[in-house]
């Protein structure tokens, strides 16, 4: 993986499953449909995630703005 650049990675991630954690704490999993320069996302079947990690409540396809992602992560 030596060399590879952040959006090559994301670029993998289309059409998979991510665990994205936002600012305020909040996580959220779902299937990558698209991004941007500015890493909004754009994720399908995604669902919002409670303390304990299981599904808390169902949200669909979703926009996420890119300054709100702290980190992205394989599931």
């Amino acid at each position: 993986m030596q060399g590879e650049r952040p959006f090559d990675l994301l670029n993998k991630s289309i059409g998979q499953q991510v665990l994205i954690r936002l600012k305020n704490g909040d996580s959220v999993r779902g299937k990558v449909s698209s991004f941007d320069a500015h890493m909004n996302m754009v994720l399908a079947e995604a669902e919002e995630l409670g303390d304990d990690g299981g599904s808390k409540t169902k949200l669909g396809t979703i926009l996420l703005r890119g300054g709100n992602i702290l980190f992205v992560s394989p599931v």
